[in-house]
């Protein structure tokens, strides 16, 4: 507590602010040298003296940002370092990881490199984790004060606006307190990130961090999301589909909804079955031969979408063709062991042919499910292979 007179002979005890601690402030970029020597200005006005900050660009640029970045450094008061990425894992949310884990201090701000994210707000994200005790503060658009003015166009409002419906519908508890699961503008502390657990795809690392990392205590505060600086956005239709995937990765971290999304991806795979199943017939070919192989197409179906939806962040522990080859072996299993089951609990447990092949079904549904995750994705031990390398370059300038 601090003491401050009013009045003479009275002293009034008020509320001590805490002081906010240093802070890393992480920038990805991707060609945005007509950006950044704005950015470093803003920065360079907005970051109090007393604040000690560092600004670590993590970089996948194909044109000469990492050169304006080093030469616009020269005039800033705060160290800068850049990290030059040949290889871009993980999209912009990857680039954000390796900046995570070069930070060196307690708070660590997340930002846009195009000037949308005002760094005038970086002191009061701060002080604000500070004075709540959070792990994470976000940056939001749709608080009292806050507004998405820089979203060009009605469409870009339509297609955010979407987004954030959709992920807070999906992970209602985990972004609970999070009115803007879609900001790329937030502080999180450091000792709330745990990098190895995270799986970055796409743009998102907000929500990746809060479903994964799940650090404690969140609060917001309101924020206007500026116009452009220069250059065009980077929000294409292969980002969004590159969100959805991330989507339905994270949604399936768990074994019951991986089960879930088992099925359900299973149960699409009798449309090319059937598809397949009239092409070959309408051609003259015997239906047994003919639903053997129509079989196949909704195998290779299922297989296509359970590698990209449930075990994306899994298929680094065997080959392709090794995981494909399981998978089709415990696909055409489940053909061949279904009909003795049903036998045995048509004879064994007096049940109708319905009720067996019912039970049938649910019985090879859960040994598949099973057998997918202990024989094809699951690591072998002593045999997993590290992520790639992302070759990155550091330099201090």
């Amino acid at each position: 507590m601090s003491q401050e007179s009013t009045v003479p002979g009275e002293v009034v005890e008020t509320a001590e602010i805490p002081e906010p601690g240093a802070v890393t402030i992480v920038v990805p970029t991707f060609n945005e040298a007509a950006n950044v020597r704005q950015l470093l200005r803003q920065i360079t006005e907005a970051v109090p003296a007393r604040l000690p900050c560092e600004v670590v660009f993590v970089d996948d640029s194909t044109d000469d940002t990492p050169e304006v970045i080093e030469k616009a450094a020269q005039d800033c008061p705060f160290p800068v370092t850049v990290l030059h990425r040949e290889e871009p894992v993980g999209g912009l949310g990857g680039a954000v990881v390796e900046g995570l884990k070069a930070a060196t201090s307690d708070w660590i701000v997340v930002m846009d490199g195009d000037c949308q994210h005002p760094p005038s707000l970086v002191p009061d994200l701060v002080a604000t984790g500070e004075r709540a005790n959070a792990g994470l503060v976000v940056a939001s658009r749709y608080l009292k004060g806050g507004s998405r003015a820089g979203l060009a166009g009605s469409y870009r409002v339509f297609v955010s606006r979407g987004a954030t419906w959709l992920t807070k519908a999906l992970f209602p508890r985990r972004l609970s307190g999070i009115s803007d699961p879609m900001s790329g503008f937030f502080a999180i502390r450091r000792s709330a990130v745990t990098a190895d657990v995270l799986q970055p795809l796409g743009y998102k690392i907000l929500l990746e961090l809060a479903v994964r990392s799940r650090p404690r205590g969140v609060t917001e505060v309101p924020f206007v999301f500026q116009d452009r600086f220069a250059g065009e956005s980077k929000s294409t239709a292969q980002e969004g589909f590159r969100f959805l995937r991330h989507l339905a990765g994270l949604r399936a971290a768990s074994p019951v909804a991986r089960m879930v999304g088992f099925g359900l991806i299973g149960l699409t795979g009798f449309v090319p079955n059937l598809v397949g199943l009239w092409g070959l017939t309408a051609v003259g070919m015997h239906y047994v031969p003919a639903e053997v192989l129509a079989n196949q197409l909704g195998v290779a179906w299922n297989f296509l979408l359970i590698e990209h939806l449930l075990f994306r962040e899994r298929r680094r522990h065997q080959r392709w063709w090794d995981r494909a080859g399981r998978f089709a072996l415990l696909a055409n299993a489940d053909l061949v062991l279904r009909i003795p089951l049903i036998a045995l609990f048509m004879h064994q447990f007096q049940l109708g042919v319905l009720s067996a092949t019912a039970l049938a079904l649910v019985t090879t549904f859960v040994l598949r499910f099973a057998g997918t995750e202990a024989l094809v994705y699951l690591p072998r031990r002593g045999r997993e292979k590290p992520g790639r390398d992302s070759r990155t370059a550091r330099r201090s300038v």
